[in-house]
């Protein structure tokens, strides 16, 4: 019988998944809210369905049985909805993480309160929910201090409190982003920070995906934390990495998931590594669909499709086939309406520039940068060295010059 992949989402961080299955044999079917998603001209079967409406995922389902497509694994991503993958799978009976897992990895606190449990390296937390919690927190932790909602994603409401800071306000503005109206504060940690993707196979991880975050503006954005990119590989050395891959494989256990894929968020501090969170999924933007392939020649989304469907991964293909710099990067103008955008079909003339997408028209509204939803656009450029990454970077946002005009808009009610 024909192997079936059910993706949840059809948008453009889904795309790479559904190309990566159709590579690899299998028939594809997906859902998305969006009735013209981009991911539908991917898939055998689609339907205009919610990836929070299970009821609906579950009839789409037994509705592509009933014409061949009986699924044999359920996926996403770059979408953090795990509780819904796992629910998913268990309803027909799939390979996927424990609902305890899925649950684990959506609420932050949860989660770092199990690390701890475990004896996995994190900042001091607390979980708030007034503003004198918040105050009481900052007299006993003291600054800095990062405040975000428990259970949400995409930078969106976290906040970095300094000793300047107007708490409150700040406070005010994160917590409409809880959808628990639950707040966590905890230590800021410095040093490198790294993401991580890890594919965890009968109880041991692989961590291809291994990336230094940028965050040489995050003057620029402050309060708000945003990250702009990444590089690979890591300036990390051999002994460095290798403390982070064992740590967020134990921290992948610690959640319970023993096959699938972890995503890290990890601050090499002078004591050793420390875990901020971890996600169950897949990235979206660039990091699997982008950076590792051109960084190493890996496509490590193979192996996630064949523990979704309960295979075993090739981890041999995980190994890299060579070593190439590459970074990506955002666009963040500044807010108003859209006039132009120029220079860019001279950059797109450098072989090295592997991407460059804008995700707004000439007439659009631009919001300020609040989270990662309002990023403007990005590119992808690669190099022999990382030197020379950073001074491609530096030509891409030289030549590419994007326009905008005031116009006294609410950008709180646009954006």
């Amino acid at each position: 019988m024909d192997r079936t992949l059910l993706v949840l989402g059809a948008g453009s961080d889904q795309v790479f998944l559904m190309k990566t299955a159709r590579s690899m044999g299998l028939r594809v079917i997906a859902v998305d809210m969006n009735p013209r998603a981009r991911g539908f001209a991917f898939a055998d079967e689609y339907a205009p369905v919610s990836t929070g409406d299970f009821d609906g995922i579950v009839s789409f389902a037994e509705h592509c049985a009933l014409r061949g497509h009986r699924i044999s694994g359920v996926m996403t991503m770059g979408s953090d909805i795990p509780e819904m993958v796992a629910s998913v799978a268990a309803r027909f009976g799939l390979p996927g993480i424990a609902l305890e897992s899925a649950s684990l990895a959506k609420d932050k606190y949860a989660m770092k309160a199990r690390f701890l449990e475990k004896e996995i390296p994190v900042p001091q937390f607390r979980k708030i929910f007034t503003p004198e919690e918040l105050r009481l927190t900052v007299r006993e932790l003291g600054l800095p201090l990062v405040l975000k909602p428990v259970d949400s994603s995409g930078s969106r409401g976290v906040f970095l409190l300094e000793r300047h800071s107007d708490i409150e306000p700040l406070f005010e503005k994160s917590k409409p982003y809880s959808r628990s109206g639950a707040l966590l504060a905890e230590e800021y940690l410095k040093g490198l920070q790294i993401s991580t993707e890890t594919i965890m196979s009968r109880s041991k991880g692989v961590t291809p995906g291994f990336a230094d975050r940028n965050y040489d503006d995050l003057g620029r954005f402050l309060p708000q934390i945003m990250e702009n990119g990444g590089w690979v590989p890591s300036s990390l050395n051999e002994r460095e990495r290798e403390e982070v891959e064992a740590l967020v494989e134990r921290a992948s256990l610690a959640l319970g998931i023993t096959d699938g894929v972890t995503k890290g968020d990890v601050v090499m501090t002078a004591e050793g590594p420390k875990i901020i969170e971890m996600a169950a999924r897949l990235s979206g933007g660039d990091f699997c669909e982008s950076l590792v392939p051109l960084s190493a020649g890996v496509n490590y989304v193979k192996a996630a499709v064949s523990i979704a469907l309960g295979e075993e991964p090739d981890l041999s293909g995980l190994r890299p086939k060579f070593s190439k710099a590459v970074v990506n990067r955002y666009f963040f103008p500044p807010p108003g309406r859209l006039i132009s955008i120029e220079g860019a079909e001279e950059i797109r003339r450098h072989d090295w520039l592997k991407k460059l997408e804008f995700w707004y028209s000439p007439g659009d509204l631009i919001p300020p940068a609040l989270s990662h939803a309002h990023r403007f656009g990005v590119f992808v450029a690669v190099a022999d060295t990382r030197e020379e990454a950073d001074e491609r970077a530096r030509l891409v946002y030289e030549t590419v010059r994007i326009r905008t005009e005031p116009t006294g808009t609410d950008y709180a009610k646009a954006s």
